[in-house]
């Protein structure tokens, strides 16, 4: 958990429900982030994908709620390679903007060093995502590597970014 100035905390890490990913297939937002939503979750359901596969939830997706009343206020997947740790997330769109990507993002870097200790932790980030950047460089990771790869809203151009080992 992360805490405020007053040390109540803020933001919880709890198992994804199957509850929690059909929310989140509803999300929907702004301009120009709008290519960031998730298919349907009957589609999601019928083929499998990601945290609609209850194995693969239970592996790599964990709910982020906030720890007053439990709402549901984001998701986090860790995803385990050999030696890394990657990381994504996504805060509910009326949650975006307030500063809790950078509390969201230090959550799951000591999270990601629990599950596996002395892993490298990195994440992947869409080139024109600028407010993305600034968090993660906030948040102690460095731009490694560029790329160039197919995604669901078609060919996005990447940076790979490494954390440092900064808290």
């Amino acid at each position: 958990m992360h805490q405020d100035d007053a040390g109540k905390p803020l933001l919880a890490l709890e198992p994804m429900t199957e509850e929690d990913g059909e929310a989140i297939c509803e999300w929907r937002y702004p301009s120009p982030y709008e290519r960031f939503k998730w298919p349907e979750w009957e589609r999601m359901k019928k083929n499998g994908l990601e945290f609609a596969d209850a194995d693969i939830r239970s592996r790599q997706y964990l709910a982020v709620r906030e720890t007053e009343g439990g709402e549901l206020v984001g998701y986090a997947q860790l995803f385990p390679m050999e030696g890394v740790v990657r990381l994504g997330m996504g805060l509910r769109p009326d949650r975006c903007d307030r500063g809790w990507g950078t509390l969201l993002t230090r959550m799951l870097v000591r999270e990601a060093l629990r599950r596996q200790p002395g892993a490298e932790v990195d994440l992947e980030v869409e080139q024109w995502n600028k407010r993305a950047i600034r968090v993660y460089e906030k948040t102690g990771f460095k731009r490694t590597d560029q790329y160039s790869r197919r995604a669901a809203h078609g060919t996005v151009n990447l940076y790979v970014m490494v954390w440092q080992g900064r808290r």
